[in-house]
């Protein structure tokens, strides 16, 4: 399992407690959770199996696949004067693929970094939340998540971040629509995947 940031809409403890329980009820074992640094204290009493603290471009190694943590533009606080947390996304590679989860972000220089340090071939990217403008400052909207597929140059695009529930003032079926747009613009509309729930999809 993996966790971005301790804000409480990324790491609601109910639920990783019942993910665990779960696991151990049909594997025989809990699951590792990987986590930024200092987040530690929030999980440790919820019976993973194992718990991996990673700062950014550190990685963990299990069973082939390798998780790199990576930088994002966000900010980790479970409280208000809790600023000492990490947060960024995720770069998960086998021998063959490889996967991005940004987070939560802002978009920023260091998609290219991360495009060019470990190519990632499949990107999911948030597009929701960025109204009013200065949720931009930690939000990417459609078009900065754009932006921030053509500097990974990756080669397919997952949107998430958007659609489940009201995230900020943009109407719920907003972040999809513009996107659509957006893609276009930039030629790249054919390698954009939107995901439908419960539906599994083979890249």
């Amino acid at each position: 399992m993996l966790v971005t940031h301790a804000h409480f809409d990324h790491l609601h403890r109910p639920s990783l407690r019942a993910i665990v329980q779960h696991t151990r009820r049909l594997t025989g074992r809990a699951p590792t959770l990987v986590i930024p640094h200092h987040v530690f204290d929030l999980v440790s009493d919820l019976g993973f199996d194992q718990i991996i603290e990673l700062d950014w471009w550190n990685h963990y190694r299990h069973a082939g696949l390798t998780v790199t943590h990576v930088p994002s533009r966000h900010w980790g606080a479970r409280i208000l004067k809790d600023s000492h947390r990490g947060y960024g996304g995720y770069v998960l590679r086998s021998e063959k693929h490889s996967v991005y989860h940004a987070g939560d972000t802002a978009y920023f220089a260091g998609f290219r970094e991360i495009g060019q340090r470990l190519a990632p071939e499949v990107a999911l990217l948030p597009i929701g939340a960025y109204n009013p403008e200065q949720f931009r400052n930690v939000h990417t909207s459609p078009e900065d998540a754009t932006r921030a597929f053509l500097d990974l140059n990756a080669r397919w695009m997952v949107p998430m971040h958007y659609g489940s529930f009201r995230l900020s003032h943009e109407p719920v079926d907003e972040p999809l629509q513009l996107l659509e747009k957006e893609a276009k613009s930039a030629g790249i509309e054919d390698q954009v995947v939107v995901l439908e729930e419960g539906v599994t999809k083979f890249f």
